[in-house]
């Protein structure tokens, strides 16, 4: 069955729309027994959720939606939005639907986040899910081995049923196609980005943060198929690297903003908690280990983790070079601190390559672009003049 653009578009807007988390509560209703746990999104196993026979939700913040009246009572003002958002929300009933949330080492605020979570919400089982800084198989890997089991272990108490190996498998497979159909998404994008612009392609791949596995799959080949049947006209845009929008995410109207500027998003760190594996994990073998070899060997790389063998700076001009960007913006989060501190050690290494770039600054709830339109809009032109 052949699905319109608009069509599909509108299937993931109506998720991303849903602050009530709708689809939640349909999945969990359509079953005896299920449970949904949210994350925080970043460096999360899905795989081990949903071969728990639960849900995996990524928890974004309300963006530009809700207004945050009780959050800023728990957190200080030098500190990026998310977190209060996302307590805003939960302390408006958003979330009881959840079982239990996993709060990823991102930063010291998500780890603040995290116990905030026990005292308020003694209910929901929190894990806060410490990641390894150190990639040697016999010492990062057996730390994260222990933690992926411990996550297995708790979620069996939650649901009454061990987590089988064969259930860890199918749901890897499940999850490896997934990760072929998105990477065929931005492939597209990269390769055709009128075609596939970032105010499509960005809310196509973020409904994956709440749908099944299964759903989002189909979700991204219809609009696949949809964007090969309804071809958009050729516009003359720069090709432009997006960085530092690794956790909060930037307001819809800023994405828009950066296109109307005369920018093509060709690649970017939106999202990365959906898609921070690159490659299959492996389907042989020890499941378990398979997910830890592949975190050791296949994440993308972030300000929120340590690479000390492989460089950030060398990783993202890897990307640079692969995306055929023209440019790099620095999108960060305000008060981001492992954004903001990496950025000058990136900057230098795209002025030694003699990469232009930009950067500014954004809130999730930012409802102002002009200033940012202009600067963007100049460095668009400058590239298109000068380079």
């Amino acid at each position: 069955m052949k699905h319109a653009r608009a069509d599909v578009l509108a299937r993931a807007d109506r998720v991303l729309s849903d602050l009530s988390f709708g689809y939640v509560s349909e999945w969990l209703e359509a079953g005896e027994g299920r449970h949904a746990i949210g994350y925080l999104p970043m460096y999360v196993p899905r795989e081990v959720i949903a071969a728990a026979g639960m849900l995996p939700v990524a928890i974004f913040g309300a963006g530009d939606a809700l207004d945050i009246v009780k959050g800023d009572a728990y957190f200080q003002s030098y500190i990026c939005h998310i977190p209060r958002s996302v307590i805003e929300m939960a302390l408006d009933g958003r979330f009881d639907a959840f079982s239990g949330f996993l709060f990823p080492s991102i930063c010291d605020v998500i780890r603040n986040l995290s116990g905030m979570w026990k005292m308020n919400f003694p209910r929901h089982y929190v894990k806060y899910l410490d990641f390894p800084q150190n990639f040697d198989p016999e010492v990062g890997g057996a730390f994260y081995r222990r933690e992926i089991e411990e996550v297995m272990e708790n979620l069996a108490r939650l649901s009454g049923r061990r987590i089988a190996g064969a259930d860890l498998h199918a749901a890897i497979v499940l999850y490896n196609q997934n990760r072929r159909l998105v990477e065929r998404l931005y492939d597209a994008r990269r390769d055709a980005p009128h075609d596939h612009p970032t105010s499509e392609v960005y809310r196509v791949a973020r409904a994956g943060a709440v749908l099944s596995v299964d759903d989002h799959s189909r979700l991204v080949q219809d609009y696949l198929d949809a964007a090969a049947a309804e071809p958009l006209p050729e516009q003359d845009r720069i090709r432009v690297y997006l960085i530092g929008a690794f956790c909060e995410q930037p307001p819809m109207g800023l994405l828009r903003t950066l296109e109307q500027a005369g920018c093509d998003l060709v690649g970017d760190d939106l999202l990365l908690g959906l898609r921070y594996l690159r490659g299959d994990v492996r389907t042989d073998g020890d499941p378990v280990q398979a997910l830890v070899d592949a975190y050791l060997t296949q994440a993308t790389w972030s300000s929120a983790v340590y690479d000390g063998d492989r460089p950030k700076e060398d990783r993202m001009m890897e990307d640079v070079r692969a995306s055929r960007a023209d440019g790099v913006v620095f999108c960060c989060p305000s008060f981001c601190d492992p954004a903001l501190l990496d950025r000058p050690m990136l900057q230098r290494r795209l002025e030694k390559e003699g990469v232009p770039f930009a950067s500014f600054q954004y809130a999730e709830n930012t409802g102002q672009f002009q200033v940012i339109r202009e600067q963007a809009g100049t460095f668009s032109d400058s590239i298109k003049l000068w380079e």
